[in-house]
C-alpha cells in the first residue's frame, strides 16, 4: 500500500470508507439522485458543512471519498500521475463521443510525451511571440463591442467571450485565423458549446442510455462533434502543408505544427490521432475555462467600484491613452500587477473548476482513510479559499490580498490555498496565457468603455451552474464610450 499523504503517527488508526460520515442513501443508487447535477459543487460544499472536510458518498455503485483541505487536496494532486489519475470513465466517455485522447485525459508515458511537447508551446516566450497576433485579435473584440453598444444591442457576456477565446486558440495553437467575432455563420464556437454540457451529462448518468436509445440531443452532439473533427482534420492538413518548408519544419511556429515534427520522428509514438486530440483538448479547454473566469471578473469588478476604480487607473497608467493596441508590450502588460491581483481574486471566489475528480490507481491512503484501488477522489478546491482562517473576510472580493508575498492573515501563501489551475505535476499548461488573456481583455475594455453593468436579466445574483466547468447563468453586459 503507498500513501498519498504525509507520514503518519504510528499509532494513528486508519479508517476505511464506510467509517466515514455522509449523507444517508438510497438503496442502489446511493445519493446520486439527492443532487441536482448542475449545483452539483454546491452540494458539495453544503455536504461538507454538515459532515466535515472529510467524508464519503455514493453515486450509483461507486463509492466516494470528498476532500475539501487545501493541504490533503495538494498531497492528492502531487501524487499524479503515479498514484491518482484522471477518472477513467471521463477518457471512456471522450473516445465515445469520438473525440481520441489528447493530454488532458492521456494516461502514462503517453501523457508524459504529450505534456513535454504541450508545455513547451505554451511557455511564456512562445506566447510572448504570439503577442501581436493577440493583440489583433483583441482590437476585434473592441470593434464588435462598440458596434454592439452603438446599436444597443444586448450582449450575452459568456457568448462574447468564448467567440474571443476560440479565436486566441485558434491562433495561438494552430496558426489559424478562425475569426468567430466578426462571423455569424455556422462558427465553430456554437459547435464546441454543446460537447462540453454532454461531456459532463454522460460522465455524470447513472445508465448510458445513449448506447441503445439516441435522444435528439444525442444526435446533435454526433453532428458538432463531426463538424469541429472536419474542422481539425483542415488545420492539420494546411499545418503539413506548411511544413513542407525545411525552414519552417526546423522551427514550428505554432503548437500545431510543434506536434506534428514530433509526431513524424522515428519511435515517437505518436500519431496524427493523437495530435487530433490534443487539438481538440485545446480548442474546448482554451474556449470555455478562460471565458468563464473574464465573465465572473466583470461580474465581481463592477460589484466593487473602488476596485473597478483602482484597475481603470493602472491600466491608465501603464499603458495610457487608448491607441488601437500599439504601445502594448509584453512588458507593459507584466507591469498590469493590480489587474492580475483582480484576476487571482476572482478564480479564489469563483473557480471555474470548484472541484476536481481524481481515481485512485493503486490501494493508498488520503488523511488517515484507507482508499481501495479505483475509488473516486472528490477534491472541493473551493472550500478553503472561502474560510476566514485562510482569507480575511473571505467571502469579500479583495484584490488587494494578492499584491503582498502573503496575503495577509493567511496561513502561509494565498497560492497554496487557492489551486485554479490545480496543482503538482499536472498543472493547467495553459496558466500563462490564461492570465494574460484575462489582463488583455480587461485592459482593452477599460481603456475604451465604461462598465455599466453586468447583470442578470431579472436583477438577481447570478446563478452558478456546473457544465463540466461553473459558469454564470445569463449574464448581460452593459458599456457605454469612455
Amino acid at each position: 500500500m503507498t500513501h498519498a499523504t504525509a507520514t503518519l503517527p504510528p499509532d494513528t488508526a486508519l479508517r476505511t470508507l464506510d467509517e466515514l460520515p455522509g449523507p444517508p442513501g438510497w438503496p442502489l443508487v446511493g445519493n446520486a439522485f439527492q443532487v441536482h447535477l448542475p449545483e452539483l459543487h454546491l452540494e458539495l460544499e453544503r455536504w461538507i458543512a454538515q459532515h466535515g472536510t472529510v467524508f464519503r458518498a455514493q453515486f450509483g455503485r461507486d463509492k466516494l471519498l470528498v476532500i475539501s483541505d487545501h493541504a490533503l487536496v495538494t498531497q492528492v494532486l502531487k501524487d499524479r500521475p503515479d498514484g491518482f489519475r484522471r477518472p477513467s470513465r471521463l477518457a471512456e466517455v471522450i473516445e465515445e463521443i469520438g473525440i481520441q485522447r489528447g493530454v488532458f485525459t492521456a494516461e502514462g508515458e503517453a501523457w508524459a510525451a504529450q505534456r513535454r511537447m504541450v508545455m513547451a508551446s505554451f511557455s511564456p516566450g512562445h506566447v510572448r511571440a504570439y503577442f501581436p497576433s493577440l493583440v489583433r485579435v483583441t482590437e476585434t473584440l473592441k470593434r464588435r463591442w462598440q458596434k454592439l453598444q452603438a446599436q444597443n444591442a444586448p450582449m450575452d457576456l459568456q457568448a462574447e467571450l468564448m467567440r474571443y477565446t476560440v479565436d486566441v486558440i485558434s491562433g495561438l495553437a494552430f496558426g489559424q485565423d478562425t475569426n468567430t467575432l466578426e462571423r455569424d455563420d455556422d462558427i465553430i464556437q456554437h459547435h464546441l458549446d454543446k460537447i462540453f454540457p454532454a461531456l459532463w451529462r454522460r460522465m455524470n448518468a447513472i445508465l448510458p442510455y445513449w448506447r441503445w436509445v439516441r435522444l435528439p440531443v444525442d444526435r446533435q452532439l454526433d453532428a458538432s462533434v463531426k463538424v469541429v473533427q472536419q474542422a481539425i482534420d483542415g488545420f492539420i492538413a494546411q499545418a503539413r502543408e506548411r511544413l513542407q518548408d525545411p525552414a519552417r519544419r526546423a522551427a514550428p511556429q505554432n503548437l500545431l505544427e510543434g506536434m506534428l515534427v514530433a509526431a513524424d520522428e522515428p519511435g515517437s509514438g505518436v500519431g496524427d490521432a493523437e495530435v487530433a486530440g490534443n487539438v481538440f483538448t485545446l480548442l474546448l479547454a482554451g474556449e470555455d475555462t478562460t471565458a468563464t473566469s473574464i465573465s465572473w471578473l466583470l461580474y465581481l469588478l463592477v460589484r466593487r467600484p473602488e476596485a473597478l476604480a483602482r484597475a481603470v487607473q493602472e491600466v491608465d497608467r501603464v499603458l495610457g491613452p487608448a491607441d488601437g493596441g500599439a504601445s502594448w508590450t509584453p512588458e507593459r502588460f507584466a507591469e498590469l500587477d493590480y489587474l492580475e491581483a483582480c484576476a487571482h481574486e476572482a478564480m479564489r471566489l469563483k473557480p471555474v473548476g470548484p472541484f476536481n475528480v481524481v481515481e485512485a490507481q493503486k490501494d493508498t491512503v488520503v488523511g488517515d482513510v484507507k482508499v481501495p484501488r479505483g475509488t473516486m477522489v472528490f477534491m472541493v478546491l473551493r472550500q478553503d479559499n472561502l474560510d476566514d482562517r485562510f482569507f480575511p473576510e473571505a467571502r469579500s472580493f479583495q484584490p488587494e490580498r494578492w499584491l503582498g508575498d502573503d496575503a495577509p492573515g493567511t496561513v502561509g501563501n494565498a497560492k497554496r490555498v487557492s489551486m485554479p489551475f490545480g496543482a503538482g505535476p499536472r498543472v493547467c499548461p495553459g496558466r500563462y496565457l490564461a492570465l494574460l488573456e484575462i489582463k488583455m481583455a480587461l485592459a482593452m475594455l477599460l481603456q475604451n468603455f465604461r462598465l455599466e453593468g453586468v447583470a442578470t436579466p431579472d436583477g438577481r445574483e447570478a446563478r452558478e451552474i456546473m457544465s463540466f466547468t461553473m459558469i454564470p447563468e445569463g449574464l448581460r453586459l452593459q458599456l457605454s464610450p469612455r
